[in-house]
């Protein structure tokens, strides 16, 4: 859990109340996030702050690569599957020495970014407070090349940011994300004079190949009078603008992509491109921190490089922008991992506005005949009062786009006015899209982008827009049949596990369940309190083989044999006895572990067997505690004349049993011996408290360390102290 600093009365270096403080603050953060680059020997960093809402992390700023080439990380939320929300998440830093590697565990990150570079992201703490997320660059995969960032050196970088924004929220100035990712202008060039200036522009020009720069955002700074003959265009017009924009022969956004490639990993790139029918050049690109140099020279087409791309004659009349095709890219992935329609909702809106520019996006769904809003981001609720619940024959341009299945498009707010007059004018908003969302040829709902200034759509961004719309349906409607097997899910397995435990005088008894399978809130581990009288209960926790429906079945079938046999004050070794004996009988094939323990609460005693469960858990009055070695038992359902040892315990008062199935302590790379210690020292570290809270706790504990592949039951039971 991230510890947000709140202070109702501060104000972020953002806000216009202190503009000068501001100005400070933000030129700190950057001599940092410049240091922390240098020293740690990365070609490029960029830092993330926590938005206002601890939900998100915002990109504020980067240095050594445009902060537009990391669109897709504008915002990530802290529940994404990404490196950057990853290191907040789980307090440790993420080290990706290779492509492969990112592509591996972070597929949709390394589609909307994909060049040949190293990465590191990690958190920026102060104790227990989450400030943001510093993430570096480096060159991989060359052992001629620089070494990796020392981790020391990035640890020591995150702890000089973590201090200074503490210190600046103490100070009554939190730093929290701007409005738009800011990217640091390169370092100043090494002076020279005009004699020397005119001596490398002689060298240039006496070259037989063309020679060029361009900044890191890829505008050309300078270019020799033969490059510029070379490429078809004169110095003047070419001085400050991007190629793909200036050239025709250009805009294929191959040639982007390679630019992209060689400012992203820092390494030389070459491509051959054919100018016009009867010209090929070959362009080489040398990248550092203050631009690109790129040498041109004519070549045949013959002798073109098969291993690199070579530019087409005949480009389309408006190619989609290299970021564009990334976001989309990226926004495909993106959505495929989307679970219920809170996942879509929170992708869309996260995601389209900093994608496009956008200022408002809002979902819709139609419900039994009615549109209902499901989310928004940038509007203000009163805006959108009229569409909730409106019915689907009201004419608005949200609506009416379902009836026809074609989206609308209104660059100004005058357009929208002749199309409906009655829409009202929505203060900051002056163009509009409006995009159906259909799925299987049926209508889910509609989605609604908005800008902040006119905005004449081009043919490529509707067509952009448009095949969103389909994977948003898509989704959406992936998204309401989820939902409705966890519903389904859930029902089944709140009528599977006890709805409540009894109240037995002296015992104070929480539980949890915690299933571990997305997509299916549902699985095979129980557990049960029995009351046998005032004075005796019977616990019981146990698991069965699979985590699924089936394993569910079984343990349908399963908890209420252990529960009759309980119920008539048998013996644990009898128990098992008669429910291991009735598992064989069944002849699933499927086996269970299960744990009894029959509390004699008068005698201030306990009897337990096991069969081939986890052994429980003791924390004694006077706070140590020990994982307790029972006799083992056979798994229920192998052996029919398998017999179950008993063991005696005392009860004192104060004396906490914990009951817990696999999934609360498996870890994978972890002893299972050293998770189950683990368990007992955080329970002797434990304060006293009621066990539905210490319940909580380990429940939160077990969620935060690693991700569990195995269901949780949890079952706490303290005898209380008299009086």
């Amino acid at each position: 859990m991230c510890v947000i600093p709140d202070d109702s009365t501060a104000q972020p270096y953002g806000s216009p109340s202190s503009p000068a403080a501001g100005s400070v603050l933000r030129a700190e953060l950057d001599r940092l996030l410049e240091l922390g680059v240098r020293d740690s020997g990365a070609h490029a960093g960029a830092v993330f702050l926590l938005a206002s809402d601890g939900q998100a992390l915002r990109l504020e700023v980067t240095t050594g690569i445009p902060a537009k080439y990391l669109t897709p990380w504008l915002g990530v939320g802290l529940a994404s599957l990404d490196p950057v929300a990853e290191a907040v998440r789980e307090r440790r830093s993420v080290w990706l020495n290779s492509p492969q590697e990112l592509a591996r565990r972070y597929p949709r990150t390394a589609i909307a970014l994909p060049y040949h570079y190293a990465v590191a992201a990690a958190p920026i703490l102060t104790g227990t407070t989450a400030w943001g997320t510093l993430l570096l660059f480096w060159t991989c995969c060359d052992n001629s090349g620089p070494a990796s960032p020392s981790r020391d050196r990035v640890g020591a970088a995150c702890r000089r940011l973590g201090q200074f924004l503490r210190d600046a929220a103490d100070a009554g100035h939190p730093v929290g994300p701007g409005p738009l990712p800011r990217t640091l202008p390169r370092p100043p060039a090494p002076k020279r004079s005009p004699a020397e200036a005119l001596a490398a522009a002689d060298f240039a020009e006496r070259l037989p190949e063309g020679s060029c720069s361009l900044d890191l955002e890829g505008r050309f700074t300078y270019l020799s009078a033969t490059a510029a003959a070379l490429v078809g265009g004169s110095i003047p017009d070419l001085i400050g603008r991007l190629p793909w924009q200036a050239l025709p022969w250009s805009t294929d956004p191959a040639f982007e992509d390679r630019f992209r490639a060689a400012v992203v990993s820092r390494q030389p790139v070459s491509f051959t491109a054919m100018v016009s029918p009867d010209r090929w050049l070959t362009f080489e690109l040398y990248p550092d921190g203050s631009g690109v140099s790129v040498r041109i020279s004519p070549t045949e087409p013959d002798h073109t490089p098969r291993a690199t791309p070579a530019g087409t004659g005949t480009p389309p009349a408006e190619p989609i922008p290299l970021g564009e095709l990334y976001q989309v890219l990226h926004l495909a992935a993106t959505l495929s991992e989307a679970a219920g329609v809170g996942d879509v909702v929170d992708l869309v809106t996260d995601e389209m506005l900093p994608a496009f520019g956008a200022r408002t996006v809002a979902l819709l769904a139609a419900e039994d005949g009615r549109m209902r809003v499901i989310g928004y981001r940038g509007y203000h609720a009163r805006f959108l009062e009229h569409l909730d619940g409106a019915p689907l024959t009201f004419p608005t341009p949200a609506i009416q786009v379902l009836a026809t299945g074609m989206p609308s498009f209104f660059a100004t707010f005058e357009e929208l006015s002749r199309a409906y007059p009655l829409v009202p004018r929505q203060d900051g908003l002056h163009a509009w899209a409006f995009l159906p969302l259909i799925a299987s040829g049926r209508p889910v709902g509609s989605c609604v982008i908005a800008f902040d200034r006119p905005h004449p759509f081009s043919d490529r961004q509707r067509t952009v827009f448009t095949a969103l719309a389909g994977l948003i349906a898509q989704a959406l409607e992936r998204a309401r049949l989820y939902d409705t097997s966890k519903e389904l899910a859930q029902t089944l397995q709140a009528a599977l596990l006890p709805g409540s435990l009894p109240d037995l005088p002296g015992l104070d008894v929480a539980a949890r369940y915690l299933p571990s399978v997305r997509g299916m809130d549902i699985g095979g581990d129980f557990y049960d309190l029995v009351r046998v009288d005032d004075t005796t209960a019977a616990a019981v926790i146990g698991d069965v083989q699979g985590h699924n429906a089936t394993a569910a079945a079984l343990m349908g079938r399963i908890r209420p044999a252990i529960r009759s046999h309980a119920a008539t004050g048998a013996t644990p070794a009898q128990a098992l006895t008669q429910a291991n004996r009735q598992l064989v009988d069944l002849g699933t094939g499927r086996f269970v572990s299960c744990l009894y323990a029959h509390l004699d609460l008068a005698r201030r005693r306990a009897v337990l067997a096991t069969a081939g469960h986890p052994p429980p858990v003791l924390r004694h009055p006077d706070g140590h505690a020990e994982v307790l070695a029972l006799p083992p038992g056979l798994l229920l359902g192998i052996d029919p004349d398998a017999d179950y040892p008993s063991t005696e315990i005392p009860l004192t008062p104060g004396t906490v049993l914990a009951l817990y199935t696999d999934g609360l302590v498996e870890t994978p790379g972890v002893d299972l011996d050293d998770a189950m210690a683990g368990l007992a020292a955080q329970l002797a570290q434990a304060r006293p408290q009621p066990m539905d809270r210490l319940a909580t706790a380990l429940i939160d504990h077990a969620r935060q360390t690693a991700p569990r592949t195995d269901d949780i039951a949890l079952l706490l039971m303290e005898l209380c102290t008299a009086g």
